[in-house]
């Protein structure tokens, strides 16, 4: 990767979650910011966050608190910022379907006032953090996302004569991210519990690494050209599989789909893959006015097959035990070998 942040100012909103903690140490690891901005508003995360002796004595962090919701605060964020990566959203999707005004709030009215302040502070790129959950959502998060990615990607229309540039990227689960599965399975596992529960044996998730996730948030604000959805080519595997992974002589028990939850999560349905071009490590979306921008693809680009579909139950790229018990070992999770579990398939990575 080429892309160079030196000397750059980047900004992060909801900068003290999972991905912004490995981004910003990812960036500090790698590049010279002029500032590098933590825009959230929990107090006491920043603090933390700025005690992590990977992060806070780097003399180009800030913290910045504030909300997405707030218009005036974010434009004085977002004064002198080249960057902005925006991870800010209400996630849990429990808590969205029984909370939509503040769902809709943060993660629907929030990137408005992302697009206008950028516009308005003169912002050189945005990138926006989606969800598979966005792709055909059966679920209010999902349908926020899904309102957000259009935010972002109709934000191309707003700009003018401005040169700021808007693009959204868009991948399944993060493994060991704060209120996901693994750390939920982990916590039962490490507290005795008898079996581990599963919502239904047959359903299938998208899984991605951190280091991944930042790496393509990062590989994409290069590629970029404004208007975009990038969707990395990421396994799938069976949630009662990493169930298996993780505790491979312990039982499950199916306790039933929750509200809003899907069995398997598409991240380009069929509707968008006349709009899908296929790279070597990701696919991407772009609008229909796309070259009406002025905006062109990578010479490689190839268009995707009429009725394609990249969903979690017919991706050809699945993990296997041994390399989701690799993956989970790089987040400090040791899980054990049972002779029961056998591995037949192999996942590849970009």
């Amino acid at each position: 990767m080429n892309f160079d942040l030196d000397g750059k100012v980047i900004l992060i909103t909801g900068g003290t979650g999972s991905f912004g903690q490995r981004f910003c140490k990812t960036v500090l690891r790698r590049f010279q910011p002029r500032k590098l901005i933590v825009f959230s508003r929990d107090e006491l995360k920043q603090f933390e966050m700025s005690h992590d002796p990977e992060i806070g004595p780097h003399k180009a962090m800030r913290f910045f608190i504030g909300d997405v919701r707030d218009r005036a605060r974010l434009d004085m964020a977002l004064r002198d910022v080249d960057y902005v990566v925006h991870a800010a959203a209400l996630k849990q999707i429990p808590t969205t379907e029984y909370n939509p005004f503040e769902c809709i709030r943060t993660n629907v009215y929030g990137a408005e006032n992302i697009v206008s302040a950028a516009i308005n502070a003169g912002v050189k790129k945005v990138i926006a953090l989606s969800s598979d959950k966005a792709a055909n959502p059966i679920n209010l998060y999902g349908a926020s996302k899904l309102a957000a990615d259009k935010i972002f990607v109709a934000a191309e229309h707003l700009v003018g004569s401005a040169d700021t540039r808007f693009s959204v990227v868009r991948y399944g689960n993060v493994l060991g991210s704060r209120g996901s599965v693994v750390p939920y399975f982990r916590h039962l596992i490490e507290h005795g519990a008898e079996s581990l529960p599963i919502t239904d044996p047959r359903m299938t998730r998208f899984w991605i690494t951190l280091g991944q996730g930042v790496e393509f948030v990062l590989s994409s604000l290069e590629l970029m050209e404004g208007g975009e959805i990038f969707v990395p080519k990421i396994p799938s595997m069976k949630v009662v599989d990493l169930a298996d992974t993780m505790a491979p002589d312990l039982p499950t028990r199916c306790i039933g789909i929750r509200p809003g939850e899907k069995l398997h999560e598409a991240m380009i349905t069929e509707d968008d893959a006349r709009n899908t071009h296929e790279l070597s490590d990701r696919y991407v979306i772009t609008p229909a006015f796309y070259e009406d921008l002025g905006r062109h693809l990578p010479p490689d680009a190839k268009p995707v097959a009429e009725g394609f579909c990249y969903s979690s139950e017919n991706n050809p790229n699945w993990l296997n035990h041994d390399e989701m018990r690799r993956f989970l070992s790089e987040i400090g999770i040791a899980c054990p070998v049972s002779q029961l579990v056998q591995s037949t398939t192999t996942a590849e990575f970009p």
